[in-house]
């Protein structure tokens, strides 16, 4: 992957992968639409090359919190990332914990999705490492209870959860710890 000079991609796959099984690995880290932006074009690039199957190991969904409205007109922009990446030549995905209400539907335009879960291995790690009398686990928000509670009840821990109180979007004017 390449910039040209006018900030445009510049993607050459090296190597014949015509007839192959391709895996695309993009850590989403940096810029979140240049990094998405390079991942359709090599997805375009591998598939127009005659790829068999193309899959898109994504750790971190592009855009996976703005999978529903929250206000009338507003863009469902994690189905755009999915239509986008279907429409490069996506065949599946494999992404890790997904957004709570982000599920398999929302990126129903690629063939396969395929959510992993850290909670097993979050789980072992905690078993391994921590003394369980001294643990809470803590959701930093109500979206995440579900999954911190799911932890907290296979470890036999306490629980508890941030409530943030919002004044406008993305701008957090209060936080309460609830529980423990």
């Amino acid at each position: 992957v390449n910039t040209g000079g006018d900030g445009e991609t510049d993607v050459r796959i090296g190597e014949s992968v015509r007839e192959d099984d391709v895996s695309i690995v993009n850590t989403g880290c940096g810029a979140v639409n240049t990094s998405l932006m390079e991942l359709c074009i090599m997805i375009h690039a591998c598939k127009i090359a005659s790829a068999k199957r193309i899959t898109v190991v994504i750790p971190l969904f592009p855009y996976a919190r703005q999978d529903k409205r929250d206000k009338s007109r507003a863009p469902i922009a994690a189905k755009l990332v999915a239509n986008m990446m279907q429409q490069s030549g996506c065949d599946h995905v494999i992404t890790m914990d997904m957004h709570a209400s982000l599920d398999h539907k929302c990126v129903s335009g690629i063939p396969s999705c395929y959510p992993l879960y850290a909670e097993p291995s979050v789980i072992l790690y905690i078993r391994t490492h921590f003394t369980l009398d001294d643990i809470v686990i803590v959701s930093p928000d109500a979206g995440g209870a579900k999954r911190a509670t799911s932890i907290a009840d296979r470890l036999g821990v306490k629980f508890a959860l941030f409530h943030k109180e919002r004044k406008k979007a993305n701008e957090v004017s209060r936080i309460v710890l609830v529980g423990y």
